[in-house]
C-alpha cells in the first residue's frame, strides 16, 4: 500500500500519471457533459481537452522540476490559465441584437483548465471539491437566473427605430410611466437597401415591471420596429 502510494505521489509514474490523466479526463467530462447537452458550442470534448492539456502542462512542469532543470514549477500553470482565455473567447458571440451568449461556457472552459492544472499537480482534494462546485454552479443554481433576472428593476434593451426622432418620443413616453433611461447607445443597422438607427440602452423602474410588459410598451411606440432585452 505505501508504495502505491509513493507512486501515486510521483508525478513521473505511470501509475500517477494514467490516475490523474484519467481523472482529468472524467472531471473535464461531466463539466462538458451539462454544455453539451444545453447545445453549447464548447461541449463534451472540448472540456476533457483543455481539461487533460492543462494536467499534461502541469505533469511536465513538475517533471522537468523533478530532473532538476532550471525552471519554475509554476510556469506552465500560468501560461494554460492565460492561453486558455482565447478559446474561451471562441465561444462568446455577439448577435445581431448584440446579444451575448456564451459566457458561461467560456467560464467552464476557463474552470475546467484550472481543475486539470489541480490534478496535475496532484492536489486531488481540491480537484474533488472543486469539482462538486462546478457541478453545482452549472446544474443548480441557473434555475436562480430566472427569478433574479424577473425580480430586477434594471434590463437592457436593444432597439431599432425608424427614424432617430422616435428616440425623443421613446424617452417621453417612458418617463410618463415612471422609467428612466440611461447608457443610450447608437447603432446604424443596414438590412439589405433598407437603413435604420438601432440603439442600446438600459432601462431603469422604481418599481417590480414584468420585462415583457416593457418590451410591448417599447413596440408600441411609433417609430419604433424591434425591441428586444439583451
Amino acid at each position: 500500500m505505501s508504495i502505491f502510494m509513493s507512486q501515486l505521489n510521483s508525478s513521473t509514474s505511470i501509475a500517477s500519471i494514467s490516475i490523474r490523466l484519467l481523472l482529468a479526463l472524467v472531471c473535464g467530462g461531466v463539466i462538458g457533459f451539462e454544455r453539451a447537452r444545453r447545445g453549447r458550442p464548447a461541449g463534451l470534448r472540448t472540456h476533457i481537452l483543455v481539461c487533460i492539456g492543462a494536467t499534461l502542462a502541469m505533469l511536465t512542469n513538475q517533471f522537468l522540476y523533478e530532473e532538476g532543470l532550471s525552471t519554475d514549477v509554476s510556469r506552465m500553470g500560468a501560461q494554460v490559465i492565460s492561453g486558455v482565455g482565447f478559446i474561451g473567447a471562441g465561444t462568446i458571440l455577439v448577435t445581431g441584437q448584440h446579444k451575448v451568449k456564451g459566457l458561461t461556457t467560456a467560464a467552464a472552459l476557463w474552470a475546467s483548465a484550472c481543475l486539470g492544472l489541480t490534478i496535475g499537480c496532484g492536489f486531488y482534494s481540491a480537484a474533488l471539491v472543486g469539482l462538486i462546485s462546478i457541478c453545482i454552479v452549472n446544474y443548480f443554481l441557473y434555475r436562480l437566473d430566472t427569478p433574479i433576472h424577473l425580480n430586477s428593476q434594471i434590463s437592457c434593451f436593444y432597439i431599432e427605430f425608424s427614424d432617430i426622432s422616435a428616440i425623443r418620443s421613446m424617452i417621453t413616453i417612458l418617463k410618463t410611466e415612471h422609467i428612466t433611461v440611461s447608457d443610450l447607445e447608437l447603432v446604424q443597422t443596414t438590412n439589405g437597401n433598407h437603413t435604420s438607427v438601432g440603439a442600446t440602452l438600459t432601462i431603469h423602474t422604481n418599481r417590480k415591471t414584468v420585462h415583457d410588459e416593457i418590451t410591448l410598451l417599447l413596440e408600441a411606440i411609433d417609430g419604433v420596429e424591434f425591441a428586444d432585452e439583451i
